[in-house]
């Protein structure tokens, strides 16, 4: 029915977007090889970074050198593995790297169907501060903590909190009935992905029904609020720019 009436969940507005999987369209982006890869969120849409859905075929791979983008890599689904600074790490579901500019990098999948969200940007130099070291590293071990003291909603914080990033990359989960404590109106921007569950996310003076495998983009200073609903917790993994003077 939805392709009889044209119906979806997606809307695109000029301070937030959501995008929805039923209209995920492929593009042909350099360096993937034998992928799918879908470009949720770009500056095209008013971004300053930019968010891929990646699945890769059994001998799916991406390479060439970050020059001045950062990647940050998830796995959803399936398991691959990246080379960067000559060191190999092994990748599954659940896990994620960290890669920093200016590195030669080699990532390839181990199994059919591979699935990555992917978040990219323009890294901001600081002075006095090298650009970070590649990161690697598995959701399981990073504890959740309750955020703001609620432990209902705990938030997993996947990379170092240290000056030298210039964005943060983190895991919130919800159970049923739990919520942000307030609506958040702040500078950073956000990209995310729905991982399990459902609610309902406010953004700006809208509410929509979100389920796994949404994405939405949050542009700077957009209200912001999120319901867990329905039997089971909700998770959703975020980006955000951080650590950089708002003048710059």
């Amino acid at each position: 029915m939805s392709e009889l009436f044209g119906f979806s969940r997606t809307v695109v507005k000029e301070r937030y977007a959501l995008i929805t999987p039923d209209g995920f369209v492929p593009s042909l982006v350099p360096g993937w090889k034998n992928a799918v890869v879908v470009v949720n969120i770009s500056p095209v849409i008013g971004a300053r970074f930019a968010q891929l859905h990646v699945t890769l075929a059994a001998d799916g791979a991406c390479e060439g050198n970050t020059g001045k983008r950062e990647l940050f890599i998830y796995v959803i689904e399936g398991s691959a593995s990246v080379l960067v600074s000559e060191k190999r790490h092994r990748l599954e579901a659940g896990s994620y790297a960290y890669i920093p500019p200016g590195k030669d990098m080699q990532l390839k999948s181990s199994a059919a169907n591979t699935r990555l969200v992917v978040f990219e940007k323009i890294y901001q130099p600081l002075a006095g501060q090298h650009a970070p070291a590649a990161v690697s590293g598995h959701e399981r071990e990073i504890k959740g903590e309750p955020f703001l003291g609620n432990n209902d909603a705990r938030l997993q914080v996947l990379l170092p909190d240290n000056p030298q990033f210039d964005l943060a990359v983190n895991i919130f989960t919800y159970q049923p009935g739990a919520t942000l404590p307030f609506v958040e109106t702040h500078i950073m921007e956000h990209g995310l992905l729905m991982l399990k569950g459902q609610g309902v996310y406010r953004l700006d003076a809208d509410h929509h029904p979100v389920k796994a495998g949404d994405v939405i983009w949050m542009a700077s200073y957009c209200p912001q609020w999120f319901v867990a609903m329905g039997k089971t917790p909700a998770s959703y993994i975020y980006y955000k720019d951080v650590n950089r003077d708002p003048l710059a």
